[in-house]
């Protein structure tokens, strides 16, 4: 018996995740044979340390061992963070990117700018120029995409001061440490950042 769909692990698990005080961002499901990996992105405004991972794999696998549609099927669970190039989709992600920089496409046009302040319907964008940076506001609703950039280098002073900033418990990194993945919703669903050097926290428990 295969491992449920992604859409019932979705169902299944939303609301405990939501519970333990995070965003469930999105799942995947892999089979390979007999055996599957499931892997499940939380997020948070604070982030996702590895000790919460730790704490939501054990919740999340006891929750498997409790729906019937799961059996005696083996399979593998990651529990890990979104990585950086998960696009933004919600306001929380925008939220939660604050001080970051950014590529938005509206319609036609892309722009490169530093993700400020979250309204209603809008977002505040530091815009590099010539004459130094300018801020922009963007409705929310003429966004194609937004994904956030990996930065080698420190933030410019002057656009992160208009930012407003990094929105708490986030860092603005300086480099980009080891590869991230995601999972094949967290790509339909739109990061937030993993954490200060980039990099998934993941747990994984055999099932």
């Amino acid at each position: 018996m295969p491992v449920p769909s992604k859409e019932r692990v979705f169902e299944l698990l939303s609301d405990l995740v939501h519970r333990q005080g995070y965003d469930l961002e999105g799942v995947s499901v892999t089979q390979a044979g007999k055996h599957s990996v499931v892997r499940v992105v939380v997020d948070s405004d604070a982030g996702l340390e590895l000790d919460a991972v730790a704490e939501l794999s054990r919740i999340v696998s006891e929750a498997f061992d409790a729906a019937p549609e799961f059996g005696e099927t083996p399979y593998t669970l990651e529990v890990t963070s979104p990585g950086i190039d998960r696009p933004l989709t919600e306001p929380r992600h925008w939220r939660r990117a604050r001080g970051r920089k950014v590529l938005v496409e509206i319609g036609d046009e892309k722009v490169t700018g530093r993700v400020g302040a979250l309204g209603e319907g809008v977002v505040s964008l530091v815009v590099p120029g010539k004459g130094g940076p300018t801020v922009r506001e963007i409705a929310l609703g003429d966004v194609v995409k937004a994904v956030v950039q990996v930065e080698f280098s420190p933030p410019n002073a002057k656009e992160l001061e208009l930012a407003g900033g990094v929105a708490e418990g986030r860092v603005v990194p300086t480099e980009i440490g080891d590869d991230t993945e995601i999972g094949e919703d967290a790509d339909d669903d739109g990061t937030d950042e993993p954490g200060a050097n980039e990099t998934d926290e993941e747990f994984q428990v055999e099932g």
